[in-house]
C-alpha cells in the first residue's frame, strides 16, 4: 500500500499528542486532536504541493494549521529551494505594515533550529508606484527555504499583496508524470514531516520560552533566527483561578508593527478569530502616559456593579491556565532597549479596576463588536 508509511505516521503522531505531559483536561486533549489535524494537513501539503522544479509559495500556517506560536497578524508563504539555482521573486506590495523575506538553511527539528542565511524587508527593494517589485536570488550553499511574511498592524484597513516565485530554467516545461515511485516518495515525505513537526514544536518552546521564569517577560532583543528588523520579548504564564497578569509596555513609534499574543501549550496560537487572544498597537488602547496595559485572564475584571465587564486590552486565556507569551516589534528604525520593553505583574483579578488606571471598560455589546470585526478581518485576509 503506497500510503502505509503515512498511516503509520498518523498513528505515531496521535500517540505523541495523547501522551503530552501538559494535558490536564478533556478540552486540552480535544485541542490536541484538532492540532493533529492541522499537522496532518501541513504534512500532506508539504509533500504534495511543493515542487523543486516548479516552485511556488505555499501558505502552510493559518487558522486551520497552527504551529510554532504562529502570529495571528501574519500571513506566511514558503517555497523550497535547490542550491545553485537562480530564482525570480515577483509581486505586488499590499498595504500591510511589514513585508519581509528570509532564506533559511536546514530545518527546525526537536534538537536544532534552522539557520537564517538572508533576511530583509521591502525597504531594500525597488518598489514601483503600482506596488510591483522583482528580485533575483541565487540559492547559496545550505539554502533550503524562502519565507515571505506579510504582517498586519491594522486588520481593518491594511490589504494583502500578491507574491510568486519562478525558476527561469524550468519555465515552460511540464511537470514530471506521476509514477508509483514518486507517490511512494511523497507519502514518505509526508510521514516524516508529520512526526517531525509534532516532535519539533513540542521541543521548541523549551529552547526559549520555558527557559525563562514563569510569569516573566524578557528584555526586547533581536528574534533568534528571525528578521534583521524584528525584536521580541518572550515568556510563559501560569495563572490560578481569580488571578490575572498585567503587562505594561510603551507604545513604540519607531516601528510599523507592535503586538502581543498568548498561546497554548501546544505552542500554537489560540482562537484569535472569535476571541481576543492578541492585540496590535492599532487594536489596543494606549493610556495617556503612552503605555499600553494588557490584562491576561480567563475572565474579564469586575465592572462597577461587581459583575465581569470586558476591558479593551483584555487578552483571553480561553481555558488555558498556562501558555506562552510573546511581544513583537517589526520594521524597526532603531534597536530597542530595556526601557522599550514590558513589565509584568501578577495580581488578583478583582483588583484590576484599582490597579490599572484607565482600564477602559466596555459593554458586552462593544466587546461583541470588537470580536465581529476580528472575524471579518480574518475571513477577508487569511488564506487556507
Amino acid at each position: 500500500m503506497i500510503s502505509k508509511p503515512f498511516q503509520d505516521a498518523i498513528a505515531e503522531a496521535e500517540q505523541l499528542i495523547e501522551s503530552a505531559d501538559f494535558i490536564r483536561t478533556e478540552q486540552d486533549l480535544l485541542e490536541g486532536y484538532d492540532y493533529l489535524a492541522g499537522r496532518i494537513r501541513m504534512a500532506v501539503q508539504t509533500a504534495f504541493d511543493y515542487d523543486l522544479e516548479h516552485p511556488l509559495f505555499i501558505n502552510p500556517t493559518h487558522q486551520f494549521s497552527r504551529q510554532g506560536l504562529d502570529n495571528p497578524d501574519a500571513i506566511y508563504f514558503h517555497a523550497y529551494l535547490r542550491e545553485g539555482v537562480e530564482y525570480v521573486v515577483r509581486g505586488r506590495r499590499g498595504t500591510s505594515a511589514d513585508l519581509s523575506f528570509q532564506v533559511m538553511g536546514g530545518t527546525y527539528s526537536a534538537d536544532s533550529a534552522a539557520t537564517s542565511l538572508m533576511a530583509f524587508d521591502d525597504r531594500e527593494l525597488d518598489v514601483a508606484e503600482d506596488g510591483s517589485y522583482e528580485f533575483r536570488y541565487l540559492a547559496e550553499p545550505g539554502a533550503k527555504t524562502m519565507i515571505v511574511r506579510e504582517v498586519f498592524n491594522d486588520w481593518d484597513s491594511e490589504e494583502r499583496g500578491s507574491h510568486w516565485i519562478e525558476r527561469p530554467d524550468t519555465l515552460g516545461r511540464p511537470k514530471q508524470p506521476l509514477t508509483r515511485a514518486l507517490l511512494e516518495k511523497r507519502y514518505d515525505v509526508a510521514a516524516r514531516s508529520l512526526v517531525g513537526s509534532v516532535q519539533t514544536w513540542f521541543a521548541f518552546p523549551h529552547f526559549f520560552q520555558y527557559r525563562e521564569p514563569v510569569n516573566t517577560l524578557t528584555v526586547p532583543k533581536a528574534t533568534p533566527g528571525g528578521l534583521a528588523s524584528q525584536f521580541s520579548s518572550i515568556g510563559h504564564y501560569a495563572l490560578e483561578p481569580g488571578e490575572a497578569l498585567v503587562v505594561s509596555v510603551p507604545e513604540c513609534h519607531d516601528c510599523s508593527y507592535q503586538a502581543i499574543q498568548i498561546g497554548s501549550d501546544w505552542y500554537a496560537s489560540t482562537d484569535y478569530e472569535t476571541h481576543q487572544t492578541s492585540l496590535t498597537k492599532a487594536q489596543a488602547v494606549t493610556d495617556p502616559d503612552g503605555v499600553m496595559r494588557f490584562v491576561i485572564a480567563e475572565q474579564p475584571p469586575p465592572g462597577p456593579d461587581g459583575s465581569p465587564a470586558p476591558v479593551a486590552n483584555w487578552l483571553e486565556t480561553t481555558g488555558h491556565a498556562t501558555g506562552p507569551m510573546m511581544l513583537r516589534w517589526q520594521r524597526l528604525e532603531r534597536d530597542l532597549t530595556e526601557a522599550d520593553g514590558p513589565t509584568i505583574e501578577r495580581v488578583p483579578l478583582a483588583e484590576i479596576p484599582t490597579l490599572v488606571p484607565h482600564h477602559h471598560a466596555l459593554t458586552d455589546e462593544e466587546y461583541a463588536a470588537r470580536i465581529a470585526a476580528r472575524q471579518r478581518a480574518v475571513n477577508r485576509r487569511m488564506l487556507s
